[in-house]
């Protein structure tokens, strides 16, 4: 795909429903983190973590470990 190709596909996004432009994200987010081997969590993705945390169904001990395994900690 050369530049003038990428460039007017990402111009055509711009008309796209705000849904479909952010599934484009997503999966672009995804390539990358792919690519880099490095994911940045989304501000969702944070909440989630953090709602989670303050349910207590699981300790910080198990948490941790949970995240050690997946070479997250």
């Amino acid at each position: 795909m050369t530049k003038e190709q990428l460039n007017a596909v990402l111009a055509g996004v711009r008309s796209w429903p705000q849904e479909d432009q952010e599934e484009l994200v997503e999966i672009a987010r995804e390539i990358e983190a792919r690519r880099t081997g490095v994911y940045a969590l989304t501000d969702d993705e944070r909440q989630a973590i953090a709602k989670a945390r303050q349910s207590r169904l699981a300790s910080d001990d198990e948490v941790e470990a949970f995240w050690k395994a997946r070479g997250v900690v």
